[in-house]
């Protein structure tokens, strides 16, 4: 057999395959799920702008604040309980009362002369003051004394418009600090015979004072049936022994004076230097300054 022929029986054609003919158009694929079309910044912008705009002519006209009133939280924050945020979390609990009603909406505005209650207790609207004066002599913190004497109330007329008042008392002749607020709790607090806080006085005698009644001074005595507790009592450095250093709680400045009669001493004069860890420091006789946040934190927690 020619090897040739051979070949070409081999190379013949092939019985019919189940293989598809190649040149059979394949069916079409399926398109691919396209997202949303990217807007542009602008446009969203815009679009945004005009919803806004939309929601706002659909919202109720607020009400325009009076003159004579203040937001509730603002109202709460002054009379001294809590910062205005506090007051925000208080008033959504439903623990503030105005005229008897609870309220809950924030920016709420009340009037000076509504009845505020906050946790049970009514609130004063005003917020507290406290000064602190280095007082001079011949003023007074009496207004029974006639026109002779000026009230101290003269000396920090311009500090504040607050309704405030001294904490305890002084005459003409007693000089040095004087506390002066509106917290009425504060102005009981320092005048109660019991309370504990120190003040500090340094007393001119017409004489020197004997060593023997300092020491009976520092060990306390019976003034007009009560018992007065002397913390310290003694001589004050490079001076004559007429001058004195007292350190006792009360405010009262007739109990200094009453101390050193009942020994037969005659008071020329009284410096208060120090009141309740408050001091005379940059602040020269007359003048006067408010107290610091931290200073206020100390007294209150005396």
């Amino acid at each position: 057999m020619n090897n040739k022929e051979g070949n070409n029986k081999r190379g013949g054609s092939r019985p019919n395959s189940s293989r598809s003919n190649s040149n059979k158009p394949k069916p079409a694929l399926p398109k691919r799920a396209q997202g949303p079309k990217k807007v542009k910044p602008e446009v969203k912008a815009a679009q945004e702008a005009a919803a806004e705009k939309i929601r706002k002519q659909n919202q109720p006209a607020k009400r325009q604040k009076a003159s004579d009133e203040i937001r509730l939280n603002k109202y709460i924050s002054n009379s001294g309980v809590c910062s205005r945020r506090d007051a925000d979390i208080y008033i959504q609990s439903g623990n503030v009362k105005v005229n008897g009603n609870v309220v809950t909406e924030m920016g709420y505005l009340v009037k000076l002369n509504d009845v505020v209650n906050f946790d049970g207790v009514t609130l004063t609207p005003e917020k507290k003051e406290y000064i602190l004066l280095n007082k001079p002599k011949n003023f007074t913190t009496a207004f029974d004394e006639g026109q002779e004497y000026r009230n101290v109330l003269e000396l920090v007329r311009g500090a504040t418009n607050a309704k405030i008042a001294a904490v305890g008392r002084m005459d003409k002749n007693t000089t040095g600090l004087l506390l002066f607020t509106n917290d009425t709790d504060m102005i009981r607090k320092f005048t109660l015979p019991n309370q504990k806080s120190p003040k500090i006085y340094q007393v001119s005698l017409d004489k020197n004072l004997k060593f023997e009644d300092l020491e009976k001074i520092s060990k306390g005595l019976v003034l007009d049936g009560h018992r007065v507790s002397v913390e310290e009592v003694s001589y004050i450095d490079n001076e004559p022994k007429s001058e004195v250093g007292l350190k006792l709680r009360t405010s009262n400045v007739k109990v200094v004076r009453a101390i050193f009669e009942s020994f037969e001493y005659n008071v020329l004069r009284i410096d208060r230097v120090s009141f309740a860890g408050l001091t005379k420091k940059n602040l020269p006789r007359g003048n006067w300054r408010f107290l610091t946040d931290q200073e206020v934190i100390n007294l209150k927690n005396m």
